[in-house]
């Protein structure tokens, strides 16, 4: 698909690696339209890239809906959705204090794995009306899994569900959609440089930059963002879950 000109919805694209796909979009020419409830962060890379920002809490169903109607609005139907948004958390199912408390678990769940979706069905039934290219393609959808939904560490119980959710998403909306020429795929990172993990004390991120086996360091947002520009041009690549991780095989803690 030619990124010139079509219209883009990233979610969770104030910063880290939405930051860098929507900036790495509107580069390639595409109108993007930043869905974030950190407006103030949201209007700073909107401002930057001449993008909208759109106040949107990906996991409830009235807020996507309204931000992805702001977008139409603003761009036309979108041809292009990356879903970045999402939460992390660590902790054990049982721990000293007993069981986790069932909300904790479901918050993540939430926000993580029925967010993509939400916001998933939503671009996917507006790209359904728009007119195909040569290849009939209307549109793609990319989602962000995570390299923790195959080796979930302890303490990532909720973090690696969700993420395992969206790996088991790819291929049946991949399916479902194929008739209407949409792609879904998935990017499973390994550890970039994301404000989550740039706030551990350095030592922490050089101990966790060394576990890598190459390169030896985080990965960066653009280079998560060539590959949704990859995806977004090759028309074969369809239902598949990429793991974007350096080599990384993550231990049991």
């Amino acid at each position: 698909m030619d990124v010139t000109g079509t219209s883009a919805i990233v979610t969770g694209g104030a910063s880290g690696l939405g930051a860098g796909t929507a900036r790495a979009l509107a580069a390639a020419g595409a109108k993007v339209a930043i869905f974030d409830m950190n407006m103030e962060a949201a209007n700073e890379v909107a401002s930057e890239i001449g993008g909208v920002a759109v106040s949107c809490d990906v996991s409830d169903a009235g807020s996507a809906e309204a931000a992805v109607a702001a977008a139409r609005d603003a761009h036309g139907a979108a041809a292009i959705c990356v879903n970045c948004a999402g939460i992390a958390t660590g902790q054990r199912i049982v721990g000293r204090d007993g069981p986790v408390d069932l909300e904790d678990y479901a918050k993540v769940i939430r926000v993580n794995l029925i967010g993509t979706f939400n916001v998933l069905r939503l671009a996917a039934a507006d790209m359904t009306g728009r007119e195909p290219n040569a290849d009939g393609e209307r549109g793609i959808i990319i989602n962000t899994a995570s390299v923790a939904a195959y080796e979930g560490q302890i303490g990532q119980a909720a973090y690696s569900s969700s993420k395992g959710g969206i790996v088991g998403l790819t291929l049946p909306a991949a399916r479902e959609f194929a008739r209407s020429g949409i792609r879904v795929l998935a990017i499973a990172p390994g550890l970039f440089a994301t404000p989550m993990l740039l706030a551990l004390p350095q030592e922490v991120q050089d101990n966790l930059a060394a576990t890598l086996p190459f390169p030896s360091r985080f990965g960066m947002p653009e280079e998560y963002a060539k590959l949704v520009l990859h995806m977004v041009d090759n028309p074969i690549l369809n239902g598949e879950v990429v793991r974007l991780d350096s080599g990384i095989r993550l231990a049991p803690r």
